[in-house]
């Protein structure tokens, strides 16, 4: 029997100036989805509580006092505790720096990156990492290809266009299940994404879950993201 996690932290801390003028006076994930009067983070925390998480650790850096407002005055679905790197940790440090704040340290823990919107059973990703006996499981997405892709026969003929078609690469989708052990893996300064998880794929304790088919899943990284959500959005509530 498996304990699928009640806790989580969501990294915040980003600039976001691939997003600007929209993150000029705002955190990324302080942006709102166009059409919905709600921030990103709101999104998420959303959806954290309906898969079963009940205390959130967020980690803020840039502007983390507009963050922090909005917490202050928003009616929340969960209990939520902030944390504001007095000085850079890199993305390893400050995952591990967060985590001390959990509640649970004992317990495993689910973390997401504060600039994407999705929407997946956790509880079966927890499941699936639980069932692999994994220290660490990603989320693994297929985005689509920006670009119209052509196809080809052997002698260079064309034979067709495809307009945005899925990417054959599966990428980090930017939400994870941890088990406890793995906070004392994390480097106090610098990117796990570079020591922890390779360390731990060389082991085989690192585990992919691929998101279900029709699974929402759009990391918001410019101005067309945002757009993009807001037309999927508008289309799924039609």
């Amino acid at each position: 029997m498996h304990t699928t996690p009640t806790q989580a932290v969501v990294l915040a801390g980003g600039q976001g100036s691939r997003l600007r003028p929209y993150t000029d006076d705002r955190p990324k994930p302080m942006v709102e989805i166009p059409g919905t009067g709600t921030p990103i983070i709101g999104h998420q925390l959303s959806w954290l509580a309906a898969e079963g998480v009940t205390d959130v650790v967020i980690s803020c850096g840039h502007l983390a006092e507009v963050l922090q407002e909005w917490l202050r005055d928003a009616e929340l679905p969960l209990k939520v505790t902030t944390v504001v790197e007095t000085e850079p940790l890199g993305r390893g440090g400050g995952l591990k720096y967060a985590a001390r704040h959990l509640p649970a340290p004992d317990e495993p823990w689910y973390a997401t990156n504060g600039d994407i919107w999705t929407r997946f059973s956790l509880r079966e990703m927890a499941a699936f990492h639980a069932e692999r006996d994994a220290t660490a499981t990603l989320a693994l997405a297929r985005p689509r290809i920006p670009w119209g892709a052509v196809e080809t026969d052997t002698f260079g003929h064309i034979t067709d266009f495809i307009e945005a078609p899925p990417s054959p690469f599966l990428i980090n989708a930017g939400v994870y299940v941890f088990s406890a052990a793995f906070t004392d893996l994390l480097p106090d300064l610098g990117d796990h994404e570079r020591t922890t998880f390779p360390r731990l794929a060389r082991e085989r304790r690192l585990a992919g879950f691929p998101l279900p088919q029709g699974a929402y899943w759009r990391a918001i990284d410019t101005a067309k993201d945002l757009t993009e959500a807001a037309k999927e959005l508008a289309t799924q509530s039609s």
